[in-house]
């Protein structure tokens, strides 16, 4: 039998000591230089190093894994399972791989090493990336050959990755295609950023509206989003409508201002975006974009499984997304 890779084999090589190594199989990258972790993670990749835990754990349990990681991005204070488009996505992933006979593995973390670790750790079919942006997928494939899939890439596609998108410029166009034959004339849109996929909401929103639509950047951390909605409230009640890129931020600024004393929809229409269970949570429901978290999950993994076959994958797909109104939203 072939003998398996030890730690210390891998420091030898590399000129490091064993702790050093061991630092970064386990994350701990605080220890060492950048530089030094791209080399240990890039040995241990090479050589198919699996920690014995591990080794035991996949003898046990000959299904094939998919990794899911998760931006743990601070605007989620911690909570980010319990948000309710994680959940969703993670809800359709989950149905999905045990169609396939597969096993799901779901990580959340902060720091892109991290994933690095994860996928160097574990025999995995490929990673799921959600949450992250543009510039950390680049990184990410600069300092991992696994196969990975990315929802939300917004461009940054490469070798040996596959972007599941949504039509964000579309969703949006149709809230503020939909905002201007109710009779609005002024709409607002709400995000905490305004890059990659809540950019590109905001630019079909002006387009569907026209000139009358307006953007606001709202704080990621509720406590100063509130603070930040009492010192806004005269400016936002001057829209009759107002557009938030996710069903989470809708609910929440749905909240306040009936907290504030503001009527919906009788005063100002709200919408959101991916029209996740949050929408049956708040009165009146919510008006919302739909996005088909099965239809997205299934691209997803089959992307993987022909990425891990070394076939030819088109860079990206873009599955469709539509408007769905409830009562949140009224004619003028």
């Amino acid at each position: 039998m072939e003998d398996k890779v030890r730690l210390s084999d891998i420091a030898s090589e590399l000129g490091l000591s064993t702790a050093t190594v061991s630092y970064v199989l386990h994350g701990r990258t605080g220890m060492v230089s950048e530089r030094t972790a791209r080399r240990v993670r890039q040995a241990l990749e090479e050589r198919g190093y699996l920690p014995r835990a591990a080794e035991v754990l996949l003898a046990e349990n000959p299904a094939k894994i998919v990794g899911v990681v998760i931006n743990d991005h601070e605007k989620y204070e911690a909570h980010i399972l319990e948000d309710a488009f994680i959940a969703s996505a993670l809800n359709a992933l989950s149905a999905e791989t045990a169609k396939r006979g597969l096993q799901m593995m779901v990580k959340a973390v902060r720091d892109l090493a991290d994933i690095v670790s994860f996928a160097t750790m574990w025999n995995l079919e490929g990673l799921v990336l959600i949450g992250f942006c543009s510039a950390d997928y680049k990184r990410l494939r600069e300092n991992m050959r696994i196969p990975f899939v990315v929802y939300d890439a917004c461009g940054a596609q490469t070798e040996r990755t596959f972007a599941v998108n949504i039509d964000d410029r579309g969703g949006g166009r149709q809230v503020g295609e939909y905002f201007r034959r109710c009779g609005h004339q002024r709409a607002l849109c709400l995000a905490d950023n305004d890059i990659d996929m809540d950019l590109e909401r905001w630019k079909g929103f002006r387009e569907g509206f026209g000139s009358g639509a307006a953007f606001m950047m709202i704080p990621m951390i509720k406590a100063e989003r509130v603070a930040f909605y009492r010192e806004k409230l005269p400016e936002i009640r001057g829209f009759t409508a107002v557009f938030a890129v996710s069903d989470y931020y809708a609910v929440d600024l749905i909240h306040f201002l009936q907290g504030s004393g503001v009527d919906i929809p009788g005063e100002i229409s709200v919408a959101g975006f991916d029209d996740t269970p949050l929408c049956a949570m708040v009165y009146p429901a919510l008006t919302s974009v739909r996005q088909d978290t099965a239809a997205r999950a299934k691209c997803a993994l089959d992307a993987l499984r022909r990425l891990r076959a070394g076939e030819a994958v088109e860079l990206s797909v873009t599955l469709p997304t539509e408007l769905v109104v409830r009562g949140s939203t009224r004619k003028l």
